[in-house]
């Protein structure tokens, strides 16, 4: 039953720890199943596993000890703050070390991400899981293996030394998402606040002027205060409704502005497979819907499914979804929309003449667009790469669209001139796409003219942007809590919200 190999230490010197006091060893664990869960927070298959730990953490309390090890694949992931508000976003309870140059990945042998590695109440290590476990299978696997070691070892720790920060922020928003324009009220906008769990309504000054959702992470439709979400990224808004990417509960929700009611509209409220037909949204289960888009007549709901690395369609009039670009394979690879290959899709944007739906391909570090001229529903699109090559090619490089690199960005936007806006989150960047002169450029964020103290930060992992009638850009600064205002023609930045 036991491993042969003894697990290698992990408490090693420079490590930075998440969630408790002190690093933690594996020989302080023995008489503990450990639960090693190497991870990088970029990664959609890895964030839902969370959920899944969670459950094994509640089930198997003095049993079982879950430790992330958070192993970077972007370079900007290796910054402990980074990681640090990575655990806060996703509301990681458990230890977690950070393994910045990845010494215990090789050690222990990982090659991809997520990767599971079970070890022994001995210290020996038993067995190894890439991908995404089925949590009943793990809850029983894990119960099945405690009734076989004689249940609580003598040995067993109590209590896990934890020491876990309060969720609590100090303004009005936590981590961020999107921020789109209501569709006729010119001057409000809606911003997802995934931290708090919540869906925004705003002026055009920033004042805030309703919420909805009741603070706390959950399904329940019903009136805004009432109805709850799971940290929700992204929207989109017609004249009578704000779509919500209700990503945490795997869900698309729909907020009716008259009545302000709560509906669900699409998804099963657990994480589904790939979409390969067109089948009832109603009965169709999502994987953490990032961001939607929505055309000019409200007939079409695009939903960047992150999950599965596809981007669907869903008819809001006959109920239906079904896909619009991407197998289920995660890669980067044009041509026909539905044998393309993407890489968590995490941000769309629909151009003024709906010929196009431009989208962040995040892991490729790409921005790429569906070709839509003509497209209808039931029909197959096409898919081109404006920048980005592979799942490992990344980096800050303006010029030439061929040439020119990004790092993970998340979101994107048609400013009034035609240029792409891009949210480049890992960059800490906007940029700007000009497919005309077949250019990229940053706008340099470190020569904006800023106005209020707390403008004079510079971004953090911006989560997304949407252009204003004046041609500013509206920005989520997800990791400064905020929304900032930038006029890409002045360079100036102000605060709006935050």
């Amino acid at each position: 039953m036991y491993g042969l190999v003894t697990a290698p230490e992990i408490d090693r010197k420079g490590l930075a720890w998440f969630n408790t006091p002190d690093p933690l060893s594996l020989k302080s664990l023995r008489g503990r199943i450990v639960i090693l869960d190497f991870w990088t927070y970029c990664c959609i298959n890895c964030v839902q596993v969370l959920p899944t730990l969670r459950q094994i953490e509640e089930a198997f309390p003095h049993q079982v000890a879950v430790i992330g090890v958070h192993s970077p694949k972007f370079a900007a992931e290796r910054c402990p703050e980074a990681v640090e508000h990575a655990v806060r976003r996703y509301g990681i309870r458990h230890p977690v070390v950070h393994d910045p140059y990845m010494t215990l990945w090789d050690e222990y042998a990982v090659r991809a991400w997520p990767t599971l590695v079970l070890i022994c109440p001995n210290g020996k290590v038993i067995g190894q899981l890439s991908g995404e476990p089925d949590p009943a299978l793990m809850i029983q696997g894990l119960s099945d293996l405690i009734d076989t070691l004689g249940g609580v070892s003598p040995r067993m720790p109590v209590d896990m030394p934890l020491s876990v920060p309060s969720a609590a922020g100090g303004g009005p928003l936590r981590f961020p998402g999107k921020v789109k324009p209501l569709a006729g009220a010119e001057g409000r906008w809606a911003v997802a606040d995934g931290g708090n769990h919540q869906v925004l309504v705003c002026e055009s000054d920033g004042r805030v002027l309703s919420r909805y959702g009741a603070g706390l992470p959950g399904t329940d439709d019903g009136q805004a205060e009432h109805a709850a979400f799971a940290s929700p990224q992204g929207l989109a808004c017609t004249e009578d409704a704000i779509f919500v990417a209700d990503t945490g509960n795997h869900l698309v929700r729909r907020i009716d502005l008259c009545s302000g009611a709560v509906t669900t509209v699409a998804g099963l409220r657990f994480r589904g497979l790939p979409v390969s037909m067109r089948q009832s949204a109603a009965e169709t289960a999502l994987a953490s819907p990032w961001d939607l888009e929505i055309t000019p007549d409200g007939r079409t709901l695009f939903i960047a499914n992150a999950g599965t690395h596809q981007i669907l369609a869903m008819d809001t009039v006959a109920g239906t979804v079904e896909p619009l670009a991407g197998t289920g394979g995660e890669n980067i690879h044009d041509g026909p929309a539905t044998s393309a290959l993407l890489a968590q899709p995490s941000g769309l944007a629909l151009a003024p003449d709906a010929s196009a739906l431009y989208f962040a391909d995040s892991e490729t570090s790409a921005v790429r667009k569906v070709i839509l001229d003509g497209w209808r529903l039931g029909q197959t699109a096409r898919v081109e790469t404006l920048v980005g090559r592979g799942l490992f090619d990344f980096g800050h490089d303006d010029g030439p669209m061929t040439a020119a690199r990004m790092q993970h960005p998340l979101g994107v936007a048609v400013m009034p001139d035609g240029r792409v806006a891009v949210a480049d989150s890992y960059n800490h960047a906007i940029r700007l796409i000009d497919e005309a002169a077949g250019t990229v450029e940053t706008l340099k964020t470190g020569r904006l003219h800023c106005t209020g103290a707390a403008c004079r930060r510079p971004l953090w992992e911006p989560a997304g942007l949407w252009p204003t009638p004046k041609g500013r850009l509206l920005v989520s600064d997800t990791n400064n809590h905020r929304i900032v205002e930038v006029d890409p023609a002045t360079r100036r930045m102000r605060s709006w919200l935050g």
